[in-house]
């Protein structure tokens, strides 16, 4: 079935706020049998939003409109399909007395009289309820299509599709079973990973992307079938390949991420952690500390972005100088120093080079633009990596911490 995404907001279209809305539910809908066809962004205009929704409606099979769900004046989403189905809106009187019970429950009454917008509905639609906001979302179904209106804000956006329009959606989709399955990989270029994995193109009811992603490179399998015992038969048979060919360069699958994987090792072991970052800047601890609950194993850490700041910070200066700061061995000092200064079981020390200049060693050997040291201390050693990332800043940053995080749950699994 071809699917359609309608992201709303002027703000989308002035740059002054990113879709990432439309990447993350496009990438989701192989997973239910949809093909997605279209993506547009289109701005709070009630005449070129009200055309976009016509032509949407009559090109695809599902429209999903992102946003413009608000209470405001400019939130036309609502009166742009009306408008498109010849339609008056309406208040509905439950949904008006849900919107009075959630700004009574957050104690911010009486609820402004413009949030009865949100109330409104058409005789084609039907209430998807978002318990996370205040705006609910509409589900059309007529003329063999659908049409359904998700909120703007990611954390609702995300909510509202994984509980509600995915699996509507599934039940929906006649005649085939299908399963999918991501797997993260990192320390391979792109190139690499689709040459390394290519037998797996050739699979019968197997369709495979590649994609480069801030934290490596991932494969999404996604396998077809007429029932669910079929389609996961041929997806674990698509995995064993895929297993086969890319080995312990695979790191995690589907929603997995390293800090909460090494979150869960830290507080499994009674762990404490600490991090001295150079190129990183700061990043591993963002990192980390972006996990609830992540005070009970992580303790803290140092930016150390200068030679001066590392030796203040613990850092014998005469590693530095012996083997020089992009060096295997003074990222291991950093490692031991983050541990010994903050009273940690467990450290991370990271330096290297984020941009694509060169530099040379104390001994004179040259290090590439976007070589990264890595050290973990941990209670029985010390290990230390060496990588090559593509030689992009954010590239090299973003690759760094997850790399750093990886071989810290290598280290203490």
């Amino acid at each position: 079935m071809k699917a359609e995404i309608i992201a709303i907001g002027t703000e989308l279209l002035m740059g002054e706020t990113q879709d990432t809305n439309s990447s993350w539910i496009g990438s989701r809908f192989p997973e239910i049998g949809l093909e997605p066809q279209w993506v547009t962004l289109v701005g709070d205009d009630l005449t070129r939003l009200t055309d976009i929704v016509d032509r949407a409606w009559r090109r695809s099979d599902v429209v999903l409109t992102i946003g413009g769900l608000g209470p405001t004046l400019d939130d036309l989403t609502r009166d742009a399909i009306a408008k498109m189905f010849g339609e008056e809106i309406t208040t509905d009187p439950d949904l008006a007395a849900w919107l009075e019970e959630s700004f009574s429950r957050r104690g911010m009454s009486p609820m402004p009289q413009q949030n009865l917008r949100q109330a409104g509905m058409i005789p084609s639609a039907i209430t998807v309820p978002n318990p996370l906001g205040t705006a609910p979302s509409w589900w059309i179904e007529r003329d063999g299509k659908i049409l359904a209106t998700m909120p703007g804000p990611p954390r609702e956006m995300m909510n509202m599709w994984t509980t509600e329009m995915a699996p509507r959606l599934k039940a929906r989709i006649p005649g085939q079973a299908i399963m999918s399955r991501m797997f993260k990989t990192i320390g391979l270029s792109e190139a690499a990973v689709d040459e390394m994995v290519g037998e797996v193109y050739d699979m019968d009811g197997v369709e495979l992307g590649v994609y480069a992603k801030p934290d490596g490179i991932y494969v999404r399998a996604i396998a077809k079938a007429d029932t669910e015992p079929a389609a996961l038969s041929t997806l674990m048979a698509a995995e064993e390949k895929i297993r086969g060919a890319l080995g312990e360069y695979i790191w995690g699958t589907d929603e997995e991420e390293p800090p909460v994987r090494v979150g869960e090792l830290l507080k499994a072991r009674n762990y404490k952690l600490a991090v001295m970052e150079s190129c990183t800047g700061g990043m591993i601890g963002s990192a980390i500390t972006d996990v609830a609950g992540s005070s009970d194993y992580f303790v803290g850490g140092a930016i150390t972005y200068t030679v001066a700041a590392k030796i203040a910070a613990g850092v014998d200066g005469s590693i530095i100088e012996k083997f020089g700061v992009y060096s295997k061995e003074t990222a291991a000092a950093m490692a031991v120093a983050a541990c010994k200064t903050y009273g940690a079981d467990c450290g991370v020390g990271i330096t290297g080079i984020a941009s694509n200049a060169d530099e040379k060693a104390p001994d004179g050997t040259e290090i590439k633009g976007g070589t990264v040291f890595i050290g973990v201390a941990h209670p029985t050693g010390v290990v230390v990596e060496q990588y090559r990332f593509p030689s992009r800043r954010a590239l090299v940053r973003n690759r760094a911490v997850t790399a750093a995080l990886l071989q810290l749950a290598q280290a203490i699994k």
